[in-house]
């Protein structure tokens, strides 16, 4: 499947406050109460600072936020009937969806009112943005840990527990309304991808590889997206190296018929995230098609993607996944390297790391992590196999989609790339 260029529906930076939102409120209310419980926290704390902000502080505060004002205090209690108080103990409160518990008066007043706030809650364990696993779950300052334990009423200091598993939960779950949304997000990373991979702006003889890197940079730039990283365009060919201790075939340089393409681009929209990696072929003067050799590979990625995703599982944690996939793809008459993470509100989100292009073994700590039910990846990875045209050359396919798991299955949210873009 090849998404087209097209128009795409997007939405002024104005216009999507609303919906955003409107997404925030849902999982506030929706989802936070059961991931609370799950990770049996009777309160949960995000205290922020101007400019050092925890790193979940953006996916929890209504827009138009662009910062932490002076110190911000997020204060979540979990309620008997299983509801959460979203509260705020802050100098400017935020609105909706939170209930102003103090604003207003000095520093020292404003630690004094969350010291009161706690005690009065009385909560047995009360979670913070600790870890020594997840850089997103290590968002409290050392500052604002230690200004914490000395507000807190006598005692309370050993009810502080990590908030990690919580962290990491919010920030991988997708809520319904998010799967509504998702889809369309990453088919406008596709489409113009799909822009970038034809004549639209491509010249053969005379545009580089990072001229096109730079036309999809400022093609998202003026749909009002911001991209996470770089634009990446590299280009393969007859007679360079490729080989199987190569970690990615491909050089810059000027496109040429006959070159092979690939890119590799992220934009984020309404908060969600996508990773996105095809492949292009320039036709030659006299062709009409692409070569059948390297079909065959495309579809041999696609194959990759299979014996991958086959591997989801519920409760099988990232590591698992992994070895399962390697040896499924053992007997192959290919070779491959398997690099597949969470993605969400950050490009590379939290969860269940599968394998890593530099460490195609066993991941450590992320990727112990089980797989849940409504989470999303960027199924990424790679594989080397001879195109007969090339006189058996190497061909690496790097193929990146993203997509989400159910519970049962894996689903590309947008489709996946199972024809070449042919740029004339």
């Amino acid at each position: 499947m090849i998404v087209q260029p097209a128009a795409h529906a997007v939405i002024d930076s104005r216009a999507r406050i609303e919906p955003e939102n409107r997404l925030l409120s849902d999982r506030l209310e929706n989802l936070l109460p059961e991931l609370m419980a799950e990770a049996d926290l009777d309160m949960w704390l995000v205290l922020n600072r101007e400019y050092a902000e925890d790193p979940v502080y953006f996916t929890l505060v209504p827009q138009p936020s662009f910062a932490a004002r002076r110190t911000t205090m997020l204060v979540f209690h979990r309620q008997e009937d299983g509801g959460v108080d979203r509260l705020t103990v802050n100098r400017y409160p935020l609105g909706e969806p939170y209930e102003e518990a103090w604003s207003g008066g000095s520093l020292d007043a404003q630690w004094a009112a969350l010291g009161e706030l706690i005690g009065e809650r009385d909560p047995a364990r009360i979670g913070i943005n600790v870890s020594a696993t997840w850089p997103e779950a290590d968002g409290l300052t050392h500052g604002l840990h230690q200004k914490l334990v000395a507000a807190l009423p006598e005692g309370f200091e050993d009810r502080l527990v990590p908030a990690e598993d919580l962290v990491i939960r919010w920030l991988e779950t997708r809520s319904e309304q998010e799967l509504a949304v998702y889809p369309h997000v990453v088919s406008i990373a596709r489409g113009v991808i799909a822009e970038g991979f034809s004549s639209r702006a491509i010249t053969p003889g005379v545009t580089t590889t990072d001229d096109v890197a730079w036309f999809l940079r400022q093609r998202f730039e003026a749909l009002g997206l911001p991209i996470w990283f770089m634009p990446y365009v590299n280009l393969q060919r007859p007679g360079v190296e490729c080989d199987e201790d190569t970690p990615f075939c491909g050089i810059s340089g000027v496109i040429q018929p006959g070159d092979v393409l690939h890119t590799d681009v992220g934009i984020c929209y309404f908060k969600l995230c996508t990773d996105t990696q095809e492949m292009a072929y320039v036709l030659k003067p006299g062709e009409a098609d692409v070569p059948q050799g390297l079909k065959d590979a495309l579809a041999q990625g696609n194959r990759w993607q299979d014996l991958l995703t086959e591997q989801f599982v519920s409760g099988r944690t990232g590591n698992e996944i992994l070895a399962r996939a390697q040896q499924r793809m053992d007997d192959e008459p290919w070779s491959f390297n398997i690099y597949t993470h969470p993605i969400g509100y950050f490009g590379h989100g939290p969860g269940p790391t599968i394998g890593m292009w530099d460490l195609p073994a066993e991941v450590p700590g992320t990727g112990d992590w089980p797989l849940y039910a409504n989470t999303a990846y960027a199924i990424e990875g790679s594989i080397k196999t001879e195109v007969p045209e090339w006189d058996g050359q190497l061909v690496n396919i790097k193929l990146e989609q993203t997509a989400v798991f159910d519970g049962e299955k894996v689903i590309y949210l947008a489709g996946r790339q199972t024809r070449w873009h042919r740029v004339r």
